[in-house]
């Protein structure tokens, strides 16, 4: 059975940061890809971070590149997303994926 969890959400004032993490469990974590998605009030999931499975490979949405970083530890079978620079449009439901398969999320707020 495959499950995903996340943790790390919060509070955070405008300028913070954050680390997210996702635990996997029920798949061969380490032979695949991985991604944050968000989803902000009222619009669409969004992918915004990808990684490849040795994470020499990543890739970012233009809306968070150069301020969100995501790696893995494939011995732990988590993947990270680390938050820098927050600003309020960041505020949204984070979730990692696999496939089609999702988390329940952590939920991310910045204030202004």
């Amino acid at each position: 059975q495959v499950q995903l969890v996340e943790s790390g959400g919060g509070l955070v004032q405008r300028g913070g940061s954050l680390r997210l993490s996702c635990a996997a469990s029920g798949f061969a974590f380490s032979d695949y890809a991985l991604t944050w998605y968000r989803q902000a009030p009222g619009q669409e999931r969004e992918p915004i971070a990808t990684i490849s499975v040795t994470g020499g490979t990543t890739n970012y949405a233009d809306s968070v590149k150069g301020r969100f970083t995501i790696s893995r530890d494939n011995a732990r079978k988590t993947v990270y997303l680390q938050m820098n620079d927050l600003k309020p449009e960041d505020t949204a439901v984070y979730y990692c994926g696999w496939r089609s398969y999702r988390g329940q999320g952590t939920q991310v707020t910045v204030s202004s």
